[in-house]
């Protein structure tokens, strides 16, 4: 079981380390909306995970759906449709928020 975990958060972070690229290779024009999308999504993750959480609920966050993502970003940039992209604005919110995993530090996933 525990290989399945290691193997989806090897999936995820890249997906959202992608996400953080092209959010920063975003064109200048449309940085505002996506930054402004990102944010709301950042901030939900706090209100949905707290601030003690582990990379594995991270990952079964997102396995779990990112459609309210879509939906968050639509509300806050509802005139900005590049910044509905969940493979923008979404990962690019999972990556940064993974930084806090009470297991995360230096750049990678610590071992228990």
């Amino acid at each position: 079981m525990a290989t399945l975990a290691v193997m989806a958060f090897e999936t995820a972070i890249h997906q959202w380390r992608a996400g953080e690229r092209r959010l920063d290779e975003a064109p200048s024009e449309q940085r505002r909306a996506l930054e402004r999308a990102t944010s709301a999504i950042y901030a939900q993750l706090r209100r949905r995970l707290g601030s003690t959480f582990t990379t594995d609920e991270l990952v079964a966050l997102y396995d779990a759906g990112t459609s309210w993502c879509t939906d968050l970003a639509v509300s806050v940039a509802p005139a900005a449709p590049w910044a509905w992209d969940p493979t923008i604005v979404a990962d690019a919110a999972f990556a940064r928020y993974m930084r806090e995993a009470v297991d995360y530090a230096g750049g990678r996933r610590l071992e228990a």
